[in-house]
């Protein structure tokens, strides 16, 4: 529903022609909402083809002879059932890229994998929301996200090879590779991951969320230099290296928490981020949206987010989301 179409999307953005291989009855996505279709299939082309039938595996295949590549976001008996394998489609055309995105693996079974699934099984949720309270899951979907875009690398470095070929993405391999530092600490040094109060940083002190006179703030200090103009703006006093202050986390805390709360969100941004230190106000989505009105394009009749993605000379054609089956047929 989301990880396949968002890795396409983003490949449609770039400038790819995408077609959209539908269902006779249409995309699941598109019973959710047509907002929400649109927000993970701007600028495709839709056509239905029944898989099932031998009419509908032929026209496939003619699809498949003129394609550069074939991305399949289904569960690993349906990727294999409907042929949607390199290994099957070769003999259509023997250069086309072929991307199994599920959730475990094409190996690993049919065990439904969908994002909440995938960050609980994988120790996102762990790792996430007060260590006193419940695991807690981000407000949106992270592991398809980040499974979408890496799939769209996979593939678009297979092309780049010149060979076709089966890439295989999972969910679950793609947010165990995002816990790189955590994994390798417990890997190598035997640390265990913790939950740290206010989403603090495991390694960097000062590194987590604040609570101040009016709202919450984000403060990001790595090395010493933003430490060392943080601390003088806040009038504050304590270790001076990145590891002292690591060493001696709760101290550090408990002065920058103090500091903090001498003012509000809003105004700590407007002292700390003119003079270079990471810090920003935490702000809802509307209020992130009418701060950064640049990134909201028109896509048809929709209003959405622009790609991610800027290269000079170029700018995306934001077409609108497909009607289902639009361009079968003489459409094509």
């Amino acid at each position: 529903m989301l990880a396949g179409p968002y890795a396409t999307m983003m490949l449609a953005d770039l400038g790819a022609e995408v077609i959209k291989i539908e269902p006779p009855g249409g995309d699941i996505s598109r019973q959710v909402g047509d907002s929400y279709f649109a927000s993970l299939n701007r600028g495709k082309r839709s056509i239905c083809v029944d898989l099932t039938s031998e009419t509908g595996q032929r026209e496939f295949g003619e699809l498949i002879s003129g394609s550069h590549a074939l991305l399949a976001n289904l569960k690993p008996s349906a990727i294999r059932r409907y042929g949607l394998t390199y290994e099957a489609l070769r003999v259509w055309n023997e250069r086309i890229v072929c991307v199994a995105l599920t959730g475990f693996g094409l190996e690993a079974g049919d065990d439904p994998a969908f994002d909440y699934v995938i960050q609980a099984t994988t120790g996102v949720a762990a790792l996430t929301g007060d260590p006193l309270g419940p695991p807690t899951l981000p407000g949106y979907s992270a592991a398809d996200n980040s499974a979408g875009l890496t799939a769209a690398l996979g593939l678009l470095a297979q092309i780049v090879s010149g060979r076709g070929g089966q890439v295989e993405v999972s969910l679950r391999d793609v947010m165990l590779s995002q816990l790189n530092y955590r994994a390798s600490a417990y890997l190598n040094d035997g640390i265990e991951p913790q939950r740290l109060p206010m989403g603090a940083h495991s390694y960097y002190v000062p590194a987590q969320l604040f609570s101040t006179a009016d709202g919450f703030l984000a403060l990001f200090i790595t090395h010493d230099k933003f430490w060392k103009i943080f601390a003088a703006e806040a009038n504050i006093a304590g270790p001076e290296t990145m590891t002292e202050r690591a060493a001696r986390r709760d101290e550090v805390l408990t002065l920058v928490g103090s500091a903090l709360a001498t003012d509000t969100a809003a105004n700590w941004e407007s002292r700390l981020r003119p003079l270079g230190v990471p810090v920003a106000a935490v702000r809802t989505l509307p209020e992130a949206l009418t701060a950064n009105p640049e990134v909201i394009v028109a896509a048809g009749a929709f209003r959405l987010i622009r790609s991610p993605i800027r290269i000079d000379g170029y700018e995306p054609d934001y077409g609108a989301p497909p009607r289902l089956d639009e361009h079968g047929g003489a459409n094509l």
